[in-house]
């Protein structure tokens, strides 16, 4: 008799944690640069904080097209955790906004890219102890299936940012 494991299967919400630990990472990054004198960190910083904006673009574009009128289907009384959650999106947007049309990479662009990080860092904080749990413990709403949509209007996307870029 064959013995079956109790990890869950990767779903929607797997995949957009992984997205939001390697955001993570690259902030990280970003706020070790921003400690260095080297003269070529300014452009360092200018790469990462414009591969941030783009991550998180496509993050956001994918979660208000897929997962979040997916849960607004199922999780009608919880409609202010989505609201909130897209509120929150369009701050970012703003910030990103700004980032993405400094001219320097002075003490305000840093300023800029950190307080991203921090939006952000709540952000997550929200969808991973609310939003997912109400997700994954919602009826009718097929996480893994979901997952291989915005995996690929993801993949999508980034392919559309790199041929801009």
């Amino acid at each position: 008799m064959a013995t079956t494991s109790k990890r869950a299967e990767p779903d929607a919400c797997s995949l957009l944690d992984a997205d939001h630990r390697n955001v993570k990472k690259m902030f990280k990054e970003y706020e070790t640069l921003t400690q260095s004198k080297a003269a070529s960190a300014a452009r360092k910083k200018r790469e990462l904080a414009m591969q941030i904006c783009m991550e998180l673009s496509v993050h956001a574009q994918i979660e208000e097209e897929i997962f979040y009128p997916a849960l607004r289907e199922v999780l009608k009384k919880d409609a202010d955790l989505l609201d909130e959650a897209e509120v929150e999106h369009g701050t970012a947007k703003d910030l990103i906004a700004e980032i993405q049309a400094a001219q320097d990479v002075d003490g305000k662009f840093d300023a800029k890219v950190i307080v991203l990080g921090e939006y952000i860092d709540h952000h997550v904080k929200e969808e991973r102890n609310e939003i997912f749990v109400k997700a994954r413990a919602a009826r009718g709403l097929d996480l893994v299936g979901m997952r291989e949509e915005l995996a690929a209007r993801k993949e999508e996307l980034l392919a559309q940012e790199m041929a801009a870029a």
